[in-house]
């Protein structure tokens, strides 16, 4: 597991606190398993999947391109 955490891992968890919405909300609402959320953030998934990317985003109502710049 890497130290450096991808942009899309620090964009999820600020947006996730700012929204204040735990990782296990989520989980469910962009319909991903909530290990799934950890991983990402905490670095163990470096990429996740398109199909994950673009559930979160929706969750939190921006584009993909927002969630990885």
């Amino acid at each position: 597991m890497s130290n450096k955490l991808s942009t899309i891992a620090k964009n999820i968890k600020k947006l996730r606190k700012e929204k204040g919405i735990s990782q296990d909300r989520l989980s469910k609402l962009a319909n991903i398993s909530y290990n799934t959320i950890i991983k990402i953030e905490n670095g163990a998934i470096q990429n996740p999947g398109i199909d994950t990317v673009q559930k979160i985003a929706q969750v939190f109502k921006i584009k993909v391109d927002d969630l990885i710049k």
